[in-house]
């Protein structure tokens, strides 16, 4: 019994020997300063108390102190900024911050200030940050450095064509330190400065110039070289082709939505054309209200317009065209072959492979104006060709108006297309070759100067064919409906003949040939067989004008198509 009360007895003392007594508040005083008589300066005293902060009590000598900004109660640190007035006498002068904390302890700390009757050293010198050019609208941040004797008070900023403000001020009362100002430029071109103020704790003052040239980017912009590294052409600008401009293999050329190229007039080797080359990638993704246009130099058309202001609908041959070449199996005598349009001393014109799934990047969104510029004889640009192009490339939403050869041609490869529509072609309107093995899904033929199809066969071993269906084909002016090869490999289904005129027709049955669900409208007192292919009254059914119950979807192409805007779709 007694040894178990002489054990509780010391368990007891163990206790009270744990208890903890918390610190009493720490102030580190700033350093020491000048004042001149009657001025006001802001000291900065930092504390620590374990307790937590209670309050803080001010007393000054040679002057008067209050407390400008108190500490947060509770906070184990913190600041206390003290704002003196010195006295009217030359001399010592002190501020004395007492702080209380949550267990009534204290702490303090004195600043020493020297009061002095006029300034007895230098006004403030701030260095000047280096001239520089800031693109209009742009923002930039100017760092000025500055010592002053005095101790830092203020700064003041003013600025010419453009606005500043202070982001980041220095120290109340230190010697030496930064002022960081940002500079936000007028959207007018020419000089611009930032003029920045420093006072200190006199009333001295002094200031430096930063010297700016505010500069307006040119929204037109020439492009003179093959393109061999990652490049953006912007929103908002022109591009001029100065030449025909290659992307090269491992370059990704990236369109953004609005843009407007343009190409160069010219013609033989000097055809202006954009080329994307076996390996090379194009990201034209535009948008239904901020299509991607391609056109001539002599196109008024600037970013934000559809319709072009001066040239008319069927004015072709300005320009080159747009090619894109992939690694995709092709029909021919060889792997890969030189693709038309493209002089043989040009490799980037190369085209075919053994990849099918190759991914030449995305077009979607563009109208291609104007083009089909002669390289020779007969030798022309189309406004869209596709070489061995694989299916990782995504086309959609393409509008090609007045090329002086083919709208579309596809040159084998397995690239499908989507939503296309091919108005005044000055050749075929769709041209396939070499076993393209894709599909062309909702489409729109307009006044075609040859053949709304040519759809040629196989050139060699490999065999592949194609699917045109959902398509809309207004025939007027054409020479002719369908040209086949004996060999054509083909299926077409869903599309409606209209604006036919005598001597047009569809002029093979090929036994690689699959045709279902086509309609036309006839000029009156004809039938089916005087414009189609014997025994194409098995899969073409004659309605009236506008009865069709089959061919394109036109909404695919309202607002970012010239065609849509223009009113030519008005009849699909």
């Amino acid at each position: 019994m007694y040894v178990l009360i002489a054990a509780m007895a010391i368990t007891t003392s163990c206790k009270k020997d744990e208890v903890v007594t918390l610190k009493s508040p720490v102030v580190t005083t700033p350093a020491n300063q000048s004042a001149q008589i009657g001025a006001e300066i802001d000291l900065t005293f930092n504390y620590t108390a374990e307790s937590g902060f209670k309050s803080a009590v001010v007393t000054a000598n040679n002057g008067t102190a209050v407390i400008k900004t108190n500490a947060t109660a509770g906070a184990t640190t913190g600041i206390v900024v003290i704002t003196y007035t010195a006295g009217n006498t030359a001399g010592a002068g002190s501020v004395l911050l007492t702080v209380s904390d949550n267990s009534n302890q204290t702490g303090n700390g004195t600043a020493v200030i020297s009061v002095v009757a006029e300034a007895t050293f230098d006004a403030p010198v701030a260095n000047t940050p280096a001239n520089q050019d800031v693109t209009a609208g742009t923002t930039i941040d100017l760092t000025f450095d500055f010592t002053t004797e005095g101790g830092y008070a203020s700064s003041v900023v003013n600025a010419t064509n453009g606005t500043a403000t202070i982001t980041s001020d220095a120290v109340a009362g230190s010697t030496s330190g930064s002022v960081v100002v940002s500079y936000t430029a007028s959207a007018t071109s020419g000089a611009g400065s930032v003029i920045l103020t420093i006072s200190d704790n006199s009333s001295q003052t002094g200031s430096a110039t930063a010297v700016l040239n505010v500069v307006v980017e040119s929204t037109v912009i020439d492009v003179n070289n093959n393109i061999s590294v990652n490049t953006t052409w912007e929103t908002g600008k022109t591009y001029i082709l100065q030449s025909r401009i290659a992307v090269l293999s491992g370059a990704t050329l990236t369109i953004q939505p609005g843009v407007i190229v343009k190409g160069e007039a010219g013609t033989g080797a000097n055809a202006t054309a954009l080329i994307i080359a076996r390996g090379g990638k194009l990201m034209a993704d535009g948008t239904a209200n901020s299509p991607i246009i391609f056109t001539s130099v002599a196109d008024e058309i600037v970013p934000g317009q559809i319709i072009s202001p001066n040239l008319d609908t069927d004015l072709n041959g300005l320009w080159g065209g747009l090619l894109i070449l992939g690694s995709a199996p092709i029909s021919a005598d060889a792997e890969s072959v030189q693709i038309e349009g493209i002089p043989p001393s040009d490799q980037n014109g190369l085209f075919g492979g053994t990849n099918a799934t190759d991914n030449s990047g995305v077009i979607r969104y563009i109208s291609i104006r104007h083009g089909g510029a002669n390289i020779g004889e007969g030798n022309e640009i189309n406004g869209l060709t596709l070489g061995g192009v694989g299916s990782g490339t995504i086309i959609e939403n393409v509008e090609i108006v007045a090329n002086q050869d083919d709208g579309i041609e596809w040159f084998g490869g397995t690239v499908s297309v989507k939503n296309a529509i091919i108005w005044n072609a000055g050749d075929d309107a769709v041209d396939t070759d070499m076993s393209w093995a894709g599909t062309l899904d909702n489409f729109i033929v307009v006044n075609p100067g040859d053949e709304c199809f040519e759809l040629d066969g196989p050139e060699g071993t490999m065999e592949a064919g194609h699917t045109l269906k959902n398509g809309s084909v207004y025939a007027d002016g054409a020479d002719g409906l369908v040209d086949l090869d004996a060999n054509s490999i083909v299926e077409m289904t869903a599309i409606y003949f209209f604006g036919i005129a005598a001597g047009q027709d569809f002029d093979l049955n090929p036994a690689g040939l699959v045709a279902s669900n086509l309609q036309a409208t006839l000029p009156d007192g004809t039938v089916v067989t005087d414009f189609f292919t014997a025994g194409s009254d098995a899969f073409v059914t004659v309605v009236t004008a506008g009865a069709n119950t089959v061919g394109a979807d036109v909404s695919k192409f309202d607002n970012w198509s010239w065609a849509s805007a223009s009113g030519a779709l008005a009849d699909f």
